[in-house]
């Protein structure tokens, strides 16, 4: 006897799929005759119409030839921030550097200043506008760090209109608490009083209070030091939580090597990242993010060592990095571009990184980032006729539609 149709709620047909699943040998992990079937939110079957079961599907959508990629993830961003800095563009155009801004009170330091002054409300106006316009070019997951307090109040108040955002629209948040993000400016000169602050009484606050998943740091010569990092590193591993890194942005100080061995699930920027760090990062399995949108905007001329990431098989994801100073980017779709164009990543690698590894990125490779059974149906559809138009065309947006959590 047949079996017995298998009920589903949501069925795409008439598909080709880039599942980006690394089970599948062909570019993108390909399937050209493609079937995704959903049920209560969960992918049941992503695979070639030939070999799939027989469907009761609440709804059927031919999707007309259109290919389905899993929905874009952006794994590093500062959504949450009061103010601009559009001023200080027009500084460093005429000739003043990030780090001359930051010494001069500029920079993070007057986003703070913004940031404190903005009620929760405003916070979440702001934040909403720019995630609005992720979720326009298929955003499906996003993280967004804290960061622009640099006291407890500011801090927990970025993170508590982050966790909003996942609450009241149709996105997967995940929270970083980058208290250590800056020396605040009651504390110029004290980095290491403020690092035993933020691994201390500000950490104690944000785990209790559940609102972040992870903790960066900001280990550079302008921010905290290799040792400050591993102090706030430990007291974040002591409260279960996971690591993460700002590091060899301007300069080697290390922290890759140091953020990889005590088990971070990503080391972010790494322009200055050497051949030590990228094989520390490769035994950990820690990814690298690289971030072109500060790269361009920048102007930096030292690119992350992606042939050496390659050859130590580090895994390589991308992030839009959206924030108010360095990287006022909200298109993944023009980071494809930049990742490609700048930083000579492949089509294949650049979609990758906005999927696949940004979901390890985030600890989250066993939930999303595939077209795979078993994993949240995050789907977004393209009028596209090849994958690499994705990376390759610029002020275009293809998509036809984005499901999130097979709606």
């Amino acid at each position: 006897m047949p079996s017995e149709p298998l009920a589903c709620d949501r069925l795409w047909t008439n598909a080709r799929l880039a599942t980006m699943s690394p089970r599948i040998d062909a570019p993108y992990g390909a399937v050209e005759d493609g079937v995704v079937a959903a049920r209560d939110g969960r992918i049941v079957y992503a695979g070639p119409r030939s070999e799939a079961p027989v469907f009761d599907a609440a709804i059927s959508t031919d999707c007309g030839g259109r290919w389905i990629t899993p929905g874009l993830i952006d794994c590093h961003t500062h959504l949450v921030y009061g103010g601009d800095r559009a001023h200080e563009f027009e500084l460093r155009l005429q000739g003043a550097s990030y780090e001359d801004i930051a010494r001069a009170g500029g920079g993070i330091l007057s986003t703070v200043k913004a940031t404190r002054a903005a009620s929760e409300d405003e916070l979440f106006a702001g934040a909403d506008r720019r995630l609005s316009a992720l979720i326009a070019e298929g955003v499906t997951t996003v993280e967004i760090k804290s960061g622009y307090g640099l006291e407890q109040q500011t801090e927990l108040k970025q993170l508590s209109v982050a966790r909003r955002i996942g609450r009241e629209r149709p996105v997967r948040v995940r929270t970083t608490f980058l208290g250590a993000h800056a020396v605040p400016p009651e504390f110029k000169g004290r980095s290491g009083a403020y690092a035993e602050l933020v691994a201390g009484p500000m950490l104690d606050a944000v785990a209790e209070q559940g609102l972040a998943d992870a903790v960066d740091v900001f280990c550079e010569g302008i921010a905290f030091s290799a040792k400050e990092t591993k102090q706030v590193f430990a007291a974040a591993k002591a409260k279960g939580l996971a690591i993460k890194i700002h590091a060899e942005q301007l300069s080697n100080l290390g922290g890759s090597a140091l953020a990889a061995g005590m088990g971070a699930l990503s080391a972010d920027h790494l322009e200055y990242l050497d051949e030590p760090g990228v094989i520390a990062m490769a035994k950990a399995g820690t990814v690298a993010v690289v971030l072109p949108g500060a790269f361009y905007f920048l102007r930096e001329t030292q690119k992350p060592p992606i042939k050496l990431m390659r050859r130590h098989g580090v895994a390589i994801a991308l992030a839009t990095d959206a924030n108010p100073g360095s990287s006022p980017l909200t298109s993944p779709l023009l980071v494809m571009n930049m990742a490609c164009t700048l930083f000579r990543l492949t089509p294949e690698e650049a979609l990758a990184g906005l999927t696949r590894h940004a979901a390890t990125a985030l600890g989250l490779q066993n939930e999303i980032g595939t077209l795979e059974a078993g994993k949240a149906c995050d789907l977004a559809i393209w009028d596209i006729e090849r994958p690499a138009e994705l990376s390759y065309r610029i002020g275009f947006n293809p998509l036809h539609a984005r499901i999130w959590n097979g709606q």
